[in-house]
């Protein structure tokens, strides 16, 4: 499939949430290099992929964006004692566009304009729907740790007249999948699906599956927040994940890749 042209614009990166308040925020927008004179040091960083559609060249609704927001104040502030600053990526058009990948596309602009910006830091993708597919596409960047996917919006190769995603991208780096059961706008079997296929090839791996939700999540919210920040703190700043990222890292598929997400997870999580 031939790429689509797009209308001359850039993606663009969000105000840095995580540092100590806005004026904090200002000083991570003007700093440039690897150190920083006064204030915290940026030590790791959430990047965040909101969703989108299959099709779109026009600029994102503003939306999009708005719908990640609560998930990135929450990976912000928990991160915030170990140095985490996080931005939301705005892409510069709506869809996904076949080949064209223009999401995953804008996620690797993204990447290289956090190192850029602070230096030689780990960074977590972290995407929900669309945003998820291009954290996955996106992951072999030199700077990612860790992926983060919520309810990925993912091709089914018998419908879409498709390959496979590429999973080889993924060696490396630990990787959380996430998605109601009951999602009727991305489908959670084609995550399944695709979790089974990278697990063959780098086993830091898991999925879990939040019973009776559909693709916002919204039922278990505090739950999936929570699950959010552990994985996120674990895998940037090696923190001992909860008792069950542990058990559905090291579960052997399908049991590691079909963990279900408990009620009322985050309200002792490590005991």
């Amino acid at each position: 499939m031939a790429q689509q042209a797009l209308p001359v614009r850039e993606a663009r990166l969000g105000k840095p949430l995580g540092t100590a308040g806005k004026e904090g925020a200002r000083e991570a927008l003007r700093w440039r290099g690897g150190r920083r004179g006064t204030g915290r040091e940026v030590s790791g960083v959430a990047l965040l992929l909101p969703g989108g559609g299959p099709t779109g060249v026009r600029r994102p609704s503003p939306v999009a964006a708005l719908a990640v927001r609560p998930l990135a104040v929450r990976l912000a502030k928990a991160g915030r004692p170990e140095g985490l600053t996080a931005h939301v990526v705005r892409y510069r058009c709506s869809g996904w566009n076949g080949a064209a990948a223009h999401p995953a596309r804008d996620a690797d602009w993204a990447l290289e304009e956090v190192v850029r910006r602070y230096g030689d830091v780990p960074v977590c993708l972290v995407g929900t729907g669309m945003g998820a597919r291009a954290a996955l596409h996106a992951a072999g960047h030199p700077a990612v740790n860790s992926v983060l996917a919520i309810a990925p919006w993912l091709p089914d190769p018998h419908r879409d007249s498709a390959p496979p995603d590429p999973v080889k991208q993924l060696i490396g780096r630990q990787v959380l999948l996430i998605h109601g059961t009951n999602d009727e706008r991305t489908d959670p079997d084609l995550s399944y699906r695709y979790a089974e296929r990278a697990k063959k090839v780098n086993r830091d791996i898991c999925r879990f599956e939040v019973h009776s939700d559909g693709h916002s999540l919204h039922q278990h919210r505090a739950e999936v927040l929570a699950l959010a920040a552990d994985f996120l703190l674990g895998s940037l700043f090696a923190r001992d994940y909860a008792r069950p990222v542990k058990d559905a890292l090291a579960a052997p598929p399908p049991l590691g890749l079909r963990m279900p997400l408990a009620a009322g997870f985050g309200a002792s999580l490590r005991h």
